[in-house]
């Protein structure tokens, strides 16, 4: 494979870095769901492969409609594979290795230097996609350890797998509904934890959001001010010392041929003046 066809199936590298680790953590989420022996657990790994499932059935669409030929996605470059790879079964998870494998051949062959050096040239667009996948870990990880911190408590209201996955969400976000709440002291730690991380991450999304909007209005200021730019105005200088010069010019020629009627209109009146 050619760089140029290479370059076209590799989509953006943040995009396909983003990917790439969805594609490792529901790897890890699949094999984890053999070792760990907890309903409750079990079902949040099963509710965040949901969530992946579905971003992979859109990555999938998204390189099926982009692609030069779809034929040729869907057949040689694999696009079946994605396609039963992000179906919601177990039997299929194994399958997202296969992303795995592209991502990882594609890098090499476009080149692992030149594709981070893309990642961190693009950093706005980086972050939004290490925030989404943060938030993600986050969701996942911090249900697990609540869950883990508060099974043994009396008194402890997060006690399945819905509490845990609600309670953190609702924690990230800085919102705080109150309904669920750790009654531990390591269950309030990790509260603490996802509290700083939640206003974090959604600092650094605001902040995109913000940066994105500034940048729209600088982008409409040079539009209204363009044809101010220096070289532009020393074109219209340029040519309006060529306009005035020319009006110059026939201002000249225009007294020049007034003076003349006027020395002509004076001579007749000596020779009438003279008869």
């Amino acid at each position: 494979m050619d760089s140029i066809s290479t370059r076209d199936e590799l989509k953006s590298s943040n995009y396909e870095f983003f990917i790439l680790a969805l594609s490792i953590l529901s790897l890890f989420n699949w094999v984890s769901y053999f070792i760990i022996d907890d309903f409750q657990i079990e079902r949040v790994m099963l509710a965040i492969d949901m969530l992946l499932s579905l971003i992979f059935l859109v990555d999938f669409a998204f390189r099926l409609f982009t692609a030069k030929s779809k034929p040729n996605y869907f057949l040689k470059q694999y696009g079946w594979l994605d396609l039963l790879s992000s179906l919601p079964f177990p039997q299929a998870k194994i399958l997202r290795l296969g992303r795995v494998i592209r991502i990882t051949r594609l890098f090499s062959q476009y080149g692992l230097r030149r594709s981070f050096a893309e990642f961190l040239r693009n950093r706005a667009g980086s972050a939004v996609y290490l925030v989404f996948f943060l938030i993600i870990l986050v969701l996942e990880f911090g249900s697990v350890a609540i869950l883990y911190a508060e099974h043994d408590a009396s008194l402890a209201n997060i006690e399945t797998a819905n509490d845990a996955l609600w309670w953190v969400l609702v924690t990230i976000s800085t919102v705080g509904y109150g309904d669920q709440y750790p009654v531990t002291l390591q269950g309030r730690f990790i509260g603490i934890v996802v509290i700083i991380l939640g206003v974090a991450l959604f600092g650094v999304v605001t902040g995109f959001l913000a940066n994105a909007f500034d940048s729209d209005d600088e982008e409409t200021d040079q539009s209204l001010t363009f044809e101010l730019a220096p070289t532009d105005l020393t074109t219209i200088l340029e040519e309006i010392t060529r306009l005035r010069q020319a009006q110059e010019r026939a201002n000249a020629e225009f007294n020049g041929h007034l003076a003349r009627l006027v020395d002509r209109l004076e001579k007749v009146d000596e020779k009438g003046s003279g008869v």
